[in-house]
């Protein structure tokens, strides 16, 4: 099971990475005109790969959370500080996983069209909760790891 550590590690470089370039070319790209050449083209093959990358952390995180007791341990209500550690990283994946539902469902009905100020609100929060919430998984995973 230790191998699995090299896809989850790769998948979360992806998944983060991804976040945070996406982020500096939204704040980077300032001119209505570019993002709207720029978006409609990268936007899907982006999501796609970045629900891959997802797909590959949440399975491998889930069989070496089974491999280190970690899901007994997290249904049981384990309070020690290895249990908590990995409680709290579990909620802040479920928000991460959230307000990613929440962006891709508008990104992908309104790709190519003009947004409402609700859909763009709904598109650039969602988005930057995900690349916060991603920067303190980190950290739990850091933590997390050093525990183990």
């Amino acid at each position: 099971m230790e191998f699995l550590i090299h896809f989850h590690l790769m998948a979360a470089m992806a998944w983060i990475g991804g976040s945070i370039f996406m982020f500096v070319l939204g704040v980077s790209l300032r001119d209505k005109s570019k993002q709207k050449e720029v978006y409609p083209n990268i936007g899907p093959i982006f999501g796609y790969f970045e629900i891959v990358s997802l797909v590959i952390l949440l399975v491998s995180g889930i069989l070496m959370a089974d491999d280190k007791g970690l899901i007994y341990a997290l249904l049981e209500g384990d309070t020690s500080p290895l249990g908590t550690v990995f409680f709290n990283k579990m909620m802040l994946v479920a928000f991460v996983i959230l307000f990613t539902i929440i962006h891709f469902v508008v990104a992908f009905k309104t790709n190519g069209k003009c947004r409402t100020k609700l859909q763009n609100f709904l598109s650039r929060s969602s988005s930057l909760m995900v690349l916060f919430l991603n920067l303190v998984v980190l950290h739990y995973a850091i933590i997390l790891r050093s525990m183990l």
